[in-house]
């Protein structure tokens, strides 16, 4: 899998949501990912990452899921704006 595949999939499963994902070891399995969304606001975390698997599907949970370890940063646009430099 690659960076774009992944973003693809969290852009299109989470509305209004901006992604830069990059692969931290080269191998197409292990990603980090900043995903911007308003579908964000008002929830915690946990929900958060919940709403990014949910995009991801079967390649982050199912059997023989191509994608082995995401680090997630999830932000709303206005948390966003408050930390300059994280912006996707």
């Amino acid at each position: 899998m690659t960076p774009d595949e992944v973003k693809a999939r969290i852009e299109s499963g989470i509305p209004g949501a901006v992604a830069r994902v990059t692969d931290t070891t080269g191998g197409g399995d292990h990603f980090a990912a900043t995903v911007v969304a308003p579908a964000f606001q008002g929830k915690g975390p946990v929900d958060r990452h919940r709403l990014v698997y949910a995009a991801l599907g079967a390649a982050i949970t199912g059997a023989g899921a191509p994608i082995h370890a995401l680090a997630l940063v999830t932000q709303t646009p206005d948390e966003n704006q408050r930390q300059p430099g994280v912006a996707p």
